[in-house]
């Protein structure tokens, strides 16, 4: 696999990484979610160089998971607001910020709590079956050839 070809490759997890799949992208959205919006915003809290935060933001305005938005017209300024694909991906940082805190937030804990307005609850993140409901971890899941599948696309130990 070629680093600039991930978007072209069979494999969903390559085709996203070729969006999302470098530091400066997840540090991004996760400012997004956080609701940072603004140039300037996103490089003093990141510490980011213009230039390559510039094509970060350029990148994902390109794939459709941020918009750029003009909230000033001189001179021209604009925003960065999370598509509908962008919102998408909440869950995956969801996920990962999940793991930093279970293995990499020190003795003195999680830096930020999740907070679900509905329930009134702090929460962790679980990843849920679509169908019934219930948790589903690693050990729960096989996989099996979908219709975009290629012949290969499966290890030969694991092919059904």
């Amino acid at each position: 696999m070629r680093w600039n070809a991930l978007d072209k490759e069979t494999c969903s997890v390559a085709r996203a990484v070729s969006v999302i799949g470098d530091r400066w992208t997840l540090l991004i959205l996760r400012d997004c979610f956080l609701r940072v919006r603004r140039f300037e915003a996103f490089q003093e809290r990141l510490g980011i160089t213009r230039h390559i935060l510039a094509d970060r933001l350029r990148k994902l305005v390109k794939a459709g998971v941020l918009e750029r938005v003009q909230y000033q017209s001189s001179p021209r300024r604009f925003e960065y607001r999370l598509t509908r694909k962008g919102i998408d991906l909440h869950p995956v940082l969801m996920s990962l910020v999940h793991w930093g805190d279970v293995h990499m937030a020190g003795n003195k804990g999680r830096p930020v709590l999740h907070h679900h307005t509905k329930c009134d609850h702090d929460f962790d993140p679980v990843l849920a079956c679509s169908k019934c409901g219930d948790e589903v971890k690693a050990k729960d899941v096989r996989v099996r050839p979908g219709p975009g599948a290629p012949a290969d696309i499966l290890p030969k130990e694991i092919v059904p």
